[in-house]
């Protein structure tokens, strides 16, 4: 899907609430790691996870585990492939027999969206497509990609060998040269030892919305000795585990700024990566957008249609001109990926020169900006009118509470549709904040509902999440 526009999302709004992620920024080389695990029962368990992915087009491990003891490089992987199918293996090398392995038809490349995996193996099944199950959001998977290879009855399989030769990783692949790191953000990492479970222990259907499969409470499995849950809720520590078994990860290449609120239960937007030039890269979680020629834009993966929004910017990097970098919005139906903020007729944008800009005109409005400013955009389509602030002054007097009056606005206008929020830059790199910074906030501020986390006051307009959709419209 391009865009979630008024509150579409395969996420519902749920009384269960996941507060935290994990970015992965594959740039980073980022990767969870149990180096020495103990072994643990190898015919039986599960592994799930909620994941939104950055990239695509590339091989991404979810999961993966190597024992080089036996018959060479042997594993056990949970991988997404570079035709963005998702691929499950029990690796035997050297020839050795007991490889099996699944690939799904069904494609993952929805960059709005939240997905959720259930991968559960047991191995004593008398019939061998009971071995493995693989569900995708609530529902199992029956269609592949080629012709499944099943494990053998009673094969034990890498998932839970154990010792320094098999260590666990996630988003990683454990051994190798072409290391293949996940990029997008991780929710909800679940590993149950000895049991096989279904999707419905990690998650349900919505009771008004059957179709939509959203998250519960997992705290209360029975996890096995070897399991473990990553809630990611602690900044410091993004690798330990909540199961009780003290299964904690380490963490290379990440930080406390990688914890996000962008969840399964409150999706917000990012960069649109299937909207953008060959000449911009998205990384971050399509948080930061880099420029490497030309102009070119980045808008959001929400758009609205209705209610009051607000987003920063923070302009990081200048690598060519001074006056090269926009804050703004534009109407979804004139939007085609190239086109700047400010640059048609239902397209709004404050140029970091100091001018404000529509349908391809720019005049006189406010302050320039530069490297480390924060620019705020504030869109109100329940009165039209657009605000820009520096560092958190409105321009030219500005007042966004002021409603109908629409006081100082940049522009007022006419809603005309639906809307997307975003930036572009010259040869530049800019970050861009809808709620869930990828920089650090060095105050705070939450919306009216209590959500997001910006460096300044929002006035009571709301960041750009499906929890806010689903409340306020949009």
């Amino acid at each position: 899907m391009a865009f979630l526009i008024g509150g579409a999302n395969s996420a519902a709004d749920t009384a269960f609430s996941v507060d935290n992620s994990c970015r992965f920024n594959d740039g980073d080389s980022p990767r969870l790691l149990i180096a020495n695990p103990t072994a643990g029962t190898r015919t039986k368990g599960t592994f799930s996870t909620w994941f939104k992915r950055g990239t695509f087009g590339s091989v991404q491990y979810l999961f993966s585990t190597w024992n080089n003891s036996v018959s060479g490089y042997s594993s056990a992987l949970i991988l997404l492939r570079a035709d963005d199918r998702l691929e499950v293996d029990n690796y035997v090398a050297s020839g050795a027999s007991g490889h099996s392995s699944l690939i799904l038809d069904r494609l993952f490349r929805d960059p709005a969206a939240w997905y959720h995996v259930v991968v559960a193996w047991d191995t004593t099944q008398a019939t061998d497509t009971n071995r493995y199950k693989i569900y995708v959001n609530g529902v199992q998977e029956t269609d592949y990609n080629g012709t499944p290879a099943w494990p053998t009855e009673d094969q034990e399989l890498f998932f839970n060998a154990g010792g320094t030769s098999n260590p666990q990783h996630i988003g990683f692949e454990s051994v190798g040269s072409d290391q293949k790191y996940f990029d997008g953000y991780l929710a909800e990492t679940v590993h149950i030892e000895g049991n096989a479970l279904a999707a419905s222990s990690f998650g349900e259907f919505d009771e008004d919305s059957p179709t939509i499969w959203k998250a519960k409470d997992v705290s209360g499995l029975t996890f096995g000795n070897e399991g473990f849950y990553l809630d990611y809720e602690d900044s410091g520590d993004l690798g330990d585990d909540e199961s009780g078994n003290g299964n904690d990860f380490a963490e290379t290449n990440l930080a406390a700024t990688d914890q996000s609120t962008d969840t399964c239960t409150n999706n917000f937007a990012t960069l649109n990566p299937l909207y953008k030039d060959t000449n911009v890269t998205y990384s971050e979680g399509n948080l930061q957008h880099v420029n490497s020629a030309s102009w070119e834009p980045g808008w959001s993966t929400i758009a609205v249609s209705s209610g009051k929004w607000y987003f920063e910017s923070k302009f990081t990097a200048v690598t060519e001109s001074a006056n090269n970098a926009f804050i703004g919005v534009c109407l979804v139906s004139e939007e085609d990926g190239l086109n700047l903020p400010g640059n048609s007729a239902n397209s709004y944008g404050y140029e970091n020169n100091g001018n404000k800009k529509n349908n391809s005109s720019g005049t006189s409005y406010g302050n320039t900006w530069t490297v480390n400013d924060i620019v705020g955009c504030y869109l109100d389509l329940d009165n039209g009118a657009i605000y820009f602030s520096k560092n958190g002054t409105v321009q030219a007097s500005g007042d966004p509470t002021s409603g109908a009056s629409k006081t100082n606005a940049a522009y007022t206008f006419t809603p005309a549709g639906a809307y997307v929020l975003g930036i572009s830059n010259y040869y530049g790199t800019q970050q861009i904040n809808y709620g869930n910074p990828v920089h650090s906030i060095s105050s705070g501020n939450s919306d009216p509902n209590g959500y997001g986390n910006f460096e300044y006051d929002e006035s009571g307009y709301y960041a750009l999440c499906t929890k806010n959709l689903a409340e306020i419209g949009g």
